[in-house]
């Protein structure tokens, strides 16, 4: 019973599997996968219809924050650089993936507590750093974006975050146990970190683009590195390394942040990418444009010279005379089929001679 049960619910199964396979490789539409809409087109490269690839690159300036030996010391900033150069995918109009690479360098300065710091004086470090990672962007405006703005649509701001990998060098000196020197115990803490697992971080940003042109896009951007690492700031490798750089501030993550301003160049033939159209924008626009256009039919583009309601296009008696009721073709009507037109037979329904106005013979028209 249950054999037979299976056999009945399978046997159907299989020929609607086999009759779906061959409507999908006749490559013919509709068919059983897709829509039901004629107006699709096959899954590849000819059916785009926007651009949706493009290379980035900038720079600007880049910051140690959150860690133990700072950029920002004393009431002052020492600065850094950054700069960065990316391949991005549009995957709609919302989300985007980038695999970007930055590479950089940033300056800091510290100075040890108590005893230790009086005669170490103010340390200078710096981390020269090169990063590879995955970036996620997301087009706030596109996603918050009115459908019923039609103001043009030149900037964006967008959020972005990702996971990576970095590598990194670093050195700080001071005047007393970190100095450069032959003297035993006397050596700069360096650190030389290579790119690896035990090197992830990942990041957050913002950043705000500038539609320029339909080739160039102009960005603003500003991302915020969460390192994992409290080697990152050239402090020492551990909270208890000597001297003591990594227990001047609590946590274990030195962090950095960049400003950069670049552009993005955008790779393909067609006019639109995809990070700047709004589906539901151009669908709004769509229905308002035919909700506010104006209503102009051309009627009778020939004429109706025999003025019988009949235009001349379509109109198979031209002559018709005045008066004269016409069919759909412009013929004068003739009910009784005599030969006389029904605005001149003085009987319409009964035939006669043309002679006696269409009345037959023994019947004296009024």
């Amino acid at each position: 019973m249950k054999l037979n049960l299976l056999l009945a619910l399978a046997i159907p199964i299989a020929f609607c599997a086999q009759k779906n396979s061959v409507a999908d490789t006749l490559g013919n539409y509709p068919n059983a996968y897709s829509s039901g809409s004629a107006n699709i087109k096959p899954f590849d490269n000819s059916s785009r219809m926007f651009r949706d690839w493009s290379v980035s690159v900038g720079g600007g300036g880049a910051f140690m924050h959150s860690a133990d030996v700072n950029s920002f010391y004393d009431g002052k900033v020492d600065f850094g650089w950054n700069a960065y150069g990316s391949l991005d995918k549009q995957i709609s109009h919302t989300f985007g993936l980038s695999l970007l690479y930055q590479t950089g360098k940033t300056n800091q300065k510290a100075l040890l507590p108590g005893a230790a710091g009086v005669a170490a004086g103010v340390a200078t470090a710096y981390t020269k750093y090169h990063q590879v990672s995955v970036l996620g962007d997301i087009n706030f405006s596109n996603l918050m974006r009115r459908t019923d703005n039609h103001s043009p649509y030149r900037w964006a701001l967008h959020g972005y975050g990702g996971v990576g990998l970095q590598a990194y060098n670093t050195l700080l000196l001071d005047n007393d146990m970190s100095r450069w020197s032959t003297t035993p115990n006397r050596i700069p803490i360096e650190i030389d970190q290579k790119l690896g697992f035990d090197s992830f971080f990942f990041q957050v940003g913002t950043g705000v683009k500038y539609n320029a042109s339909k080739l160039i896009d102009i960005e603003a951007r500003a991302m915020y590195i969460f390192s994992g690492d409290d080697s990152f700031d050239g402090g020492g490798y551990a909270r208890n390394s000597r001297p003591p750089y990594n227990a001047i501030k609590s946590g274990s993550s030195d962090n950095m942040f960049s400003v950069n301003l670049g552009l993005s160049f955008k790779l393909g033939k067609y006019d639109t990418h995809l990070a700047w159209f709004d589906p539901l924008q151009n669908i709004n626009n769509r229905i308002y444009v035919l909700d506010h256009a104006a209503t102009d039919f051309v009627v009778c583009e020939k004429g109706d010279l025999d003025n019988d309601g009949v235009c001349d296009d379509w109109d198979r008696q031209l002559g018709t005379p005045a008066g004269a009721r016409v069919d759909g073709a412009g013929v004068a009507l003739d009910m009784d089929l005599d030969g006389v037109i029904d605005l001149y037979d003085k009987c319409v329904t009964v035939p006669g001679p043309v002679e006696n106005n269409g009345c037959p013979i023994n019947v004296n028209p009024k």
